[in-house]
């Protein structure tokens, strides 16, 4: 797949620039564009969650991430970066977290007051998904696809919940920057999700200091 930008847009190298077979491209796509590229997105899911060697194999859904994807779509302030050469190389999409902090409900014990303190300010922004194909240069790609999602929207901070047996996710997600602050569990269902959230900046490194204690009740915005 090779694909231009859209209207309006600029298309721009990434942040790091070439990899070492072609230049990487990252760009933002619109809801519209989104929809033209459906089917190479899943396809790019599929990939992206093939089983490593040696492990259980789990056969990644088309349908069930296009479903998801659907209905993120629907959601407030939506956006899409991908990365691509003469192929689709990348791609992280999500949504701004609400200030009311509803994102968070489930969530056992307390919250980096951090986390907490940026979400009433608004300053979190939600990763629903980050599929990233696999090569040489994977990681780089991750955290330059990431930062851009982040600066587009002038956020502080991101934001996804992983499925805590889902280990492959977890280990790539952490290899990528993103730091594990506990548990959260949905009231209405079964599923228990690792918490991770991705400073901008140079503190991946650090646990973001200090908690804070969301509101109860009700059951979070989850990815």
């Amino acid at each position: 797949m090779t694909a231009g930008p859209g209207r309006g847009q600029s298309r721009q190298p990434g942040d790091g620039g070439p990899s070492a077979v072609a230049p990487v491209w990252l760009r933002r796509l619109s809801r519209w564009l989104v929809e033209g590229l459906r089917e190479d997105l899943a396809g790019l899911y599929v990939e992206s969650r093939a089983t490593p060697p040696g492990g259980p194999y789990r056969r990644p859904s088309r349908q069930n991430f296009l479903n998801r994807l659907t209905a993120d779509m629907r959601r407030p302030g939506f956006a899409m970066v991908i990365a691509e050469t003469d192929s689709l190389m990348g791609c992280a999409f999500g949504f701004p977290v609400r200030g009311d902090g509803s994102w968070w409900l489930g969530f056992e014990g307390t919250l980096p007051r951090s986390v907490g303190q940026l979400t009433v300010s608004g300053g979190v922004f939600a990763f629903a998904d980050i599929m990233i194909r696999p090569h040489p240069q994977d990681r780089d790609l991750a955290r330059r696809v990431q930062k851009r999602l982040l600066t587009d929207h002038q956020a502080s901070l991101g934001a996804t919940l992983v499925d805590r047996a889902d280990r492959q996710a977890l280990a790539a997600l952490r290899s990528w920057g993103w730091l594990d602050i506990g548990e959260l569990r949905r009231p209405l269902g079964a599923t228990t999700f690792r918490a991770l959230v991705l400073p901008l900046g140079e503190r991946t490194a650090a646990r973001p200091e200090g908690v804070v204690t969301m509101p109860g009740g009700g059951g979070p915005s989850g990815v």
